[in-house]
């Protein structure tokens, strides 16, 4: 029957120390009081103590209320309702109303997933005051899970936004929103990290991940409720939880103020988003152990496992295995922040950057290009059709083999396997294969399209050696063997 008294001593205790770090605090008298000892005279005077010696407290108070006072108007509760797969769906989350220089009118910033693919008259927009609008027209960008809805009506309020680009780590913030369907609610807590990336958000495909992490309360609802500072100003979108359960564990995510305004004013201007490419297929596996064999001091950077033929990348002179350790005056850190910054640079941009290249930092100069144009229809780096496909790590242009080709080249018709078209002159095998070899097998996994190498290749990043089955014909002395492939 003590942890009760534990818990609320614990919580008077971190109430009291934040608001002692904010400056509101002075302890206002050294007199002891014991509940023991209370009877009616005594309680007057401690009341009368509290309401002018707890000024300091008040004081941090009222300024947390005063920011919840000034922001609510703004905050709205979403109702959406979509058929998925001949069955009703609905979905529930929270919005901020804001305003933009690149359009006129108000705008309700939600995240994407709250209003996915509904219909303008299933979406309900709750404001503070009991009215209830339909938005006009509705802007997604899936990249970022940012939604924009205009809507139009006599007295509407809208939020400040703030530079989340100057919060750190520890200022307090206040989550505001719909949590479980329960409008106008507000948590406290503050920005426990920054630049939280490779998040898994359901079946999203969210590109543009540099989430806030925020130990206030946040549950199912806040969806697109705004993230808001002391000074009452949004400095963040919120979008997810960490939770086993299903309900806060004091871990959320919100999507910083300086994406979602950038992604809001291009929705208005240009209708999308438009994002920058370089064009190079990075590796997410990239570990400690495989910077090590580069010769990195430490694991940072975005190493490169490919480069498209054509692309900035290219022009640029990237190759395989270069590590981008500074992209534009930035240290990258990963590989997800890389393709942020890329995709939020201006398209078109000369932009300098650092490479790391045979154990020395190489500059580099590379040009941006629109990603909706440049970026390539599927991911496998290729010349014109029927010229085969080029897998730069192993310095050769295969194509798959049919039963056609077989034939043609002296194979059994239902040999399988991919067949080499070319061996190019800095290519590691080029001692033990040879044109018109067969792989038949990267390790024990056997091979027949391009999806299958590239998945045998990733298994094997993290070897040094990596063994290869391969067949050859006949007529060239036909018999299968390994091939031991120093990487």
């Amino acid at each position: 029957m003590r942890q009760p008294s534990t818990l609320v001593l614990y919580a008077g205790f971190l109430v009291v120390g934040i608001l002692i770090g904010a400056g509101f605090v002075a302890f206002p008298t050294n007199r002891s009081v014991h509940a023991d000892n209370l009877d009616g005279a005594n309680s007057e005077r401690v009341y009368r103590e509290l309401s002018t010696e707890g000024s300091s407290l008040q004081d941090g108070s009222m300024l947390l209320a005063k920011v919840a006072t000034v922001t609510t108007p703004s905050v709205v509760h979403i109702q959406s309702e979509r058929k998925v797969q001949g069955r009703k769906e609905e979905e529930t989350g929270s919005g901020v109303i804001l305003t933009s220089s690149k359009a006129s009118g108000y705008f309700v910033v939600t995240n994407g997933h709250v209003i996915d693919k509904t219909p303008l008259d299933s979406i309900s927009i709750h404001l503070y005051d009991g009215r209830v609008l339909q938005p006009e027209r509705v802007w997604t960008d899936e990249a970022s899970d940012i939604a924009v809805l205009k809507i139009d009506g006599p007295n509407l309020t809208a939020a400040k936004w703030g530079d989340s680009r100057k919060v750190d780590i520890g200022h307090m913030v206040l989550a505001m929103g719909s949590p479980f369907g329960l409008s106008r609610s507000v948590t406290f807590g503050i920005i426990s990290a920054r630049s939280r990336r490779q998040l898994k958000l359901g079946k999203s495909e969210v590109i543009n991940q540099d989430f806030l992490q925020t130990d206030a309360a946040i549950n199912p609802g806040n969806s697109g409720g705004p993230l808001v500072d002391l000074q009452g100003r949004v400095i963040g979108i919120n979008t997810a939880i960490a939770s086993s359960s299903g309900g806060n564990e004091g871990i959320g995510f919100s999507i910083p103020s300086h994406l979602a305004q950038r992604v809001m004013d291009q929705l208005l201007e240009f209708g999308v988003v438009p994002r920058a490419y370089i064009g190079v297929k990075l590796d997410d596996n990239f570990d400690s152990k495989v910077a090590t064999k580069l010769k990195l001091d430490r694991l940072h950077g975005a190493r490169v496992n490919d480069v498209y033929p054509n692309s900035p990348a290219a022009r640029a002179g990237l190759q395989y295995d270069d590590v981008v350790l500074n992209f534009d005056g930035t240290d990258v850190q990963d590989h997800d922040h890389l393709i942020n910054l890329v995709s939020l640079s201006p398209i078109g941009k000369q932009i300098r950057m650092t490479v790391w290249r045979a154990q020395k930092k190489i500059p580099l100069s590379i040009v941006l290009a629109d990603r909706s144009v440049a970026m390539p229809r599927n991911t496998e780096p290729s010349s014109k059709p029927g010229t085969g496909s080029n897998i730069r790590p192993m310095g050769l242009i295969i194509h798959p083999l049919d039963g056609d080709l077989a034939e043609q080249l002296g194979y059994q018709r239902s040999a399988k396997g991919l067949l080499v078209l070319r061996v190019e002159g800095g290519s590691p095998l080029k001692s033990d294969v040879q044109v018109y070899d067969v792989i038949e097998a990267v390790g024990r996994t056997p091979v027949t399209t391009l999806d299958e190498l590239n998945q045998a290749l990733e298994a094997s990043a993290h070897s040094e050696s990596v063994i290869l089955k391969i067949q050859r014909t006949a007529q060239r002395e036909g018999h299968n063997q390994l091939v031991v492939w120093h990487k």
